[in-house]
């Protein structure tokens, strides 16, 4: 059996500070997924130099991958890499898209300081039910805990829908009320992986639907509002793809102006993995091409963290504006 930690153990901080700060501050914590060793230190060094909280999110795909106990003494490393930069940022460490209230316990117990638990493909009464239980068990150790009403289309990891479900504003009074959760993922027109939307040759993906937003608002004002599939899956990155042998065509996101407008306003924490992964697959891509008798793993990863770096800079500074808030 796994070894029992507490987040506070780990350096590491829940998401309640950081939200707070960003709804009186008009802006939004990133919350940015990791699989590995090189996407967690660009993460860090990128939110060290930008002066920026935020949030290390692990899927429980993610977590397969990296091994649970690995996952634990990376965010001790994360932490202390951060503090060796000279600057202590909140770094929290969040379960995305949790599905069971088995693996949130078990994320919790591990050293977790947030969990989400996704009861979205449920039933109403069904999604109120468990994600009541993940928020009784998760507040006895003052973990923060973000449920979800709403579906979104697209596929991330297990996640995957066909089809979108807006959020409906008349439930979320009675949700947030009867579950006690401490943020709510919501459905306003994003999407999760790189192809968010099917479109013809000229056409513009879909607003957000900005009005579903501010009337959620209007119901529940100054609650932490998040929003999932918000990569902008990058164009250039694309192009660098599919130049160097991929296959990624009609790859659409959100646009950076729709979701700086969204930081400004109850959205308090935007996710974003799509455009980390994207960013570097083009540059691994890029580098194992122009560099064919390359077998160093440390080359063609280096120059995908350092791609990473900027693009989580750009993101931090002109996207979700939460650099120079630490």
């Amino acid at each position: 059996m796994a070894e029992t930690v507490h987040y506070t153990d780990l350096g590491l901080k829940n998401t309640k500070e950081m939200f707070a700060a960003a709804v009186g501050g008009g802006y939004a914590i990133p919350a940015y997924n990791f699989n590995n060793l090189e996407q967690l230190q660009s993460i860090i060094t990128a939110c060290a130099e930008t002066r920026s909280p935020v949030v290390l999110q692990v899927s429980k795909g993610a977590r397969n991958y990296a091994n649970a106990t690995m996952l634990r003494y990376m965010a001790i490393g994360a932490v202390q890499m951060a503090k060796e930069m000279g600057v202590e940022i909140p770094i929290a460490l969040h379960l995305d898209h949790g599905d069971t209230f088995e693996l949130c316990k078990s994320c919790i117990d591990s050293g977790f300081s947030s969990v989400m638990i996704d009861g979205s493909h449920h039933s109403y009464e069904e999604n109120v039910a468990l994600t009541r239980k993940v928020v009784e068990y998760a507040h006895q150790f003052d973990v923060t805990v973000e449920g979800e009403l709403g579906v979104l289309a697209g596929i991330e990891d297990e996640v995957q829908a066909e089809h979108s479900t807006y959020t409906r504003p008349e439930e979320v009074e009675d949700f947030v009320k009867r579950t006690g959760v401490d943020s709510l993922a919501i459905s306003i027109g994003t999407s999760h992986g790189a192809h968010k939307f099917k479109l013809k040759d000229g056409e513009l993906p879909p607003p957000l639907r900005f009005d579903i937003l501010e009337e959620i608002e209007r119901r529940i004002p100054g609650f932490p509002i998040v929003l999932h599939g918000a990569s902008s899956v990058v164009p250039e990155y694309v192009a660098l793809i599919n130049q160097y042998g991929g296959k990624l065509d009609g790859a659409v996101g959100i646009s950076e102006d729709q979701l700086r407008r969204a930081a400004k306003s109850a959205v308090c924490k935007i996710n974003i993995d799509s455009d980390g992964r994207l960013a570097m697959s083009a540059k691994v891509r890029e580098y194992l091409s122009q560099n064919p008798g390359e077998f160093d793993p440390r080359k063609y990863l280096g120059a995908a963290r350092d791609e990473l770096v900027r693009l989580i800079k750009h993101k931090n500074e002109a996207v979700v504006g939460s650099a120079g808030r630490v």
